[in-house]
């Protein structure tokens, strides 16, 4: 099934408020933003365009209401982009809730999955 996480433990989305939200596909915007240094880039890496990964940008740090992404121009300098130490904080903590919602729900997942044989 397209979409569904290798582990099977489905996919997490946090709302804080009517737009500000993070799940899966935000936060590895936002990792990938973090490594590469490059909205571009890590937009390339997931098969979006630039304009979409810069429209989920906009929208996380509009819906936080603080800057998460910050960049700047490309040019002689060649620009790029890198999480704030707001924007780190909410990747982090995101990963956080991640990591507890699995561990959480896994013995029913493993109970479920043994009950109806679907592993």
């Amino acid at each position: 099934m397209a979409g569904v996480p290798a582990d099977g433990l489905g996919h997490l989305r946090v709302v804080l408020g009517e737009t500000a939200y993070i799940g899966p596909g935000r936060a590895d915007l936002m990792e990938l933003i973090e490594t590469t240094g490059s909205i571009s880039a890590a937009g390339k890496a997931m098969g979006m365009s630039y304009k979409r990964a810069w429209g989920l940008v906009q929208a996380l740090n509009q819906g936080f209401g603080v800057t998460l992404v910050a960049s700047s121009r490309g040019g002689a300098d060649q620009g790029g982009a890198h999480l704030t130490e707001a924007g780190r904080l909410v990747l982090a903590r995101y990963r956080a809730m991640q990591q507890a919602t699995r561990a959480a729900i896994a013995g029913d997942v493993a109970l479920l999955r043994e009950k109806f044989d679907l592993s």
